[in-house]
């Protein structure tokens, strides 16, 4: 005979979802920690005055990140990225992380991104946004190391945190 044809309760029906007992059973518990960095398919605010980037933002499409040129695959603050925006493909410099920083670092708002060329110069003419001072540091040393001129994306810029 079936334990509820005797009229004992069987120990799940205890734990129902009008049971007081019920958010001690249901917990939510993760093994490992919130994935804060910017990584594959994630959304990016464009901060320059691009053409491109202004159209993509006015019409609720912001970018979305297709690859990080770096070998954790990654992105923090001055990592370059490489975008779709508006259907086209263009390189990015990330310029502010929502992340948790180290100490110095300002966190923003936002995942910020400054549009650039192949060569490195910016596509705009004007960052709308305020850039962490850090940023200098990490610029001049991928200008010495890669070449390119990063340094413009500092020169444009109007306000730094």
């Amino acid at each position: 005979m079936s334990a509820l044809k005797q009229g004992i309760a069987s120990p799940l029906r205890l734990f129902t979802k009008t049971s007081p007992l019920m958010p001690l059973v249901i917990r939510n518990f993760h093994a490992s920690s919130c994935l804060c960095r910017l990584q594959l398919l994630s959304r990016v605010r464009c901060v320059d005055n691009s053409a491109i980037g202004k159209q993509a933002m006015a019409e609720g499409k912001p970018p979305k990140i297709i690859h990080v040129y770096n070998k954790k695959r990654r992105a923090t603050i001055g990592d370059k990225v490489l975008m779709t925006v508006k259907g086209e493909m263009k390189k990015g410099i990330i310029v502010g992380v929502k992340e948790h920083q180290k100490h110095g670092i300002p966190r923003s708002d936002t995942n910020n991104v400054v549009l650039i060329d192949d060569n490195g110069t910016p596509l705009g003419t004007r960052i709308n946004a305020p850039i962490p001072m850090i940023l200098r540091g990490i610029m001049k040393e991928k200008t010495i190391a890669k070449g390119a001129d990063y340094t413009k994306i500092l020169s444009i810029a109007s306000r730094f945190v």
